[in-house]
């Protein structure tokens, strides 16, 4: 790439997710993001304008697809669809309306509906994952209605579950069978506290279709169980120590794809999205960008970030604003790993925002970067807590004072407390427009 190769003004979105948290003892009662060496982010902090953000609101700990929405510029409350929609969106199905769309999990059942671990100790490989998911698909025969269905792993642990109904739509009003996240004002929302069991999915109101919809996702879970259970995959698994991948865990349902505008037409601008997770592209497709999925993670923090800032390059000269999704530090956060989160997060500033900024004009370009939740190591799960967030570059004036990326700097930061994440996308047009 050619530095400055670019002439317009341009908009890098950068979403890192799970990145924010709160102190922690182990880090010298620091964060994560303040614990870790970032001097490239700190630069544009201390060149820009910084703040905190409650990516949906305050007292509102979201999932991940929800807070995208929001920093998309949709209220979500509003906007989504739940994450079923959108990720069998982004894993490819078709899906129309009266359909059932859920997000899964595989995940690790034991006696009395006990849940060992709701990730199969992200030990699952993406290719048993898919030969488990073709075993179902040939095998289970849905009897409770007259429903066909596709099951799809996506990546790891993975999966999507579509089930369509001949006679009539069904509903999303059920209840999750995971008991990690529950609905609230029709938003996925993680829960702390909770019992390890495995839920009944239930009809969360007195129709036709939402018993219908519980009764497919109960038949499909207790199927598939009894499919699983000895399965030579998991017979093997268990040889070698690792736990099984013997349940479906469903959450989030949807049955309307979602009535977003048109995120091109409404801000006259041409964006794309390149995403880490199916989540993220469905989003990305159903707004109209154009959205592209990068390379699965090979765990190689290097070569990862080499390959994303790659990819980015090659997008700007197309688009005027990109938006890019980077699933790091998250996955350790849900381990309660503040050592790796920091490492992962050290590691972006260092091998993916170090290099772009040496490939592109500051002042030609308005950076933001900031988190869609935080995801404390203490919890190990999604919270409410406000994330940081910097604009830089372009027309954007700092004060010399934001000298670091992180929390509380942030705190004090110019732009405030943006109480919703659907604030920040329009000031970040207004910059770009400048």
């Amino acid at each position: 790439m050619v530095k400055g190769g670019l002439s317009a003004l341009k908009l890098i979105y950068i979403v890192i997710d799970g990145m924010g948290d709160l102190p922690i003892k182990e880090l010298d009662n620091l964060t994560p993001l303040e614990y870790a060496p970032t001097p490239n982010m700190d630069s544009l902090a201390e060149n820009g304008k910084t703040g905190l953000m409650y990516t949906v609101q305050k007292g509102f700990a979201p999932e991940s697809d929800v807070a995208v929405i929001s920093l998309l510029g949709y209220d979500p409350f509003k906007f989504s669809p739940g994450r079923g929609i959108i990720e069998v969106v982004g894993a490819g199905l078709n899906v129309e309306d009266g359909d059932l769309a859920l997000r899964c999990n595989f995940a690790t059942l034991g006696q009395g509906k006990e849940i060992l671990d709701r990730r199969v100790g992200r030990t699952l490989t993406t290719q048993e994952a898919q030969d488990l998911s073709e075993e179902a698909n040939k095998q289970v025969k849905l009897r409770s209605s007259e429903a066909s269905f596709h099951f799809k792993n996506t990546l790891g642990h993975r999966a999507v579950l579509l089930i369509k109904n001949q006679d009539h739509s069904l509903s999303s009003k059920i209840s999750n069978s995971d008991p990690a996240y529950k609905i609230v004002k029709g938003l996925g929302v993680a829960q702390t506290n909770i019992e390890m069991k495995l839920k009944k999915c239930k009809p969360l109101e007195e129709t036709k279709a939402a018993k219908t919809s519980a009764d497919l996702v109960n038949e499909f879970i207790e199927k598939t169980h009894e499919i699983w259970e000895n399965h030579p995959i998991n017979i093997n698994r268990t040889k070698e120590g690792k736990l099984k991948a013997n349940v479906v865990l469903t959450r989030d349902a949807g049955h309307l794809l979602p009535n977003f505008f048109n995120i091109n037409k409404r801000y006259n601008v041409n964006f794309a999205a390149l995403a880490d997770m199916h989540a993220e592209k469905g989003i990305a497709q159903l707004t109209g960008m154009s959205a592209t999925l990068l390379p699965v993670p090979s765990g190689d923090l290097e070569h990862d970030c080499e390959i994303r800032v790659n990819i980015l390059l090659e997008t700007l000269p197309k688009y005027d604003c990109v938006y890019i999704h980077l699933k790091g530090p998250d996955e350790p956060a849900h381990d309660g790993d503040c050592h790796e989160k920091t490492k992962i997060i050290s590691a972006i500033d260092k091998y993916f925002v170090g290099p772009l900024l040496n490939e592109i004009f500051v002042d030609k370009h308005v950076i933001c970067i900031t988190s869609d939740h935080a995801t404390p190591c203490s919890l190990k799960v999604h919270s409410d807590t406000p994330v940081p967030v910097l604009i830089s570059g372009g027309k954007v004036k700092g004060s010399k004072k934001e000298q670091k990326f992180s929390e509380r700097f942030c705190k004090n930061g110019s732009l405030g407390v943006i109480n919703s994440g659907y604030h920040l996308l329009p000031i970040l047009i207004k910059y770009l427009k400048k």
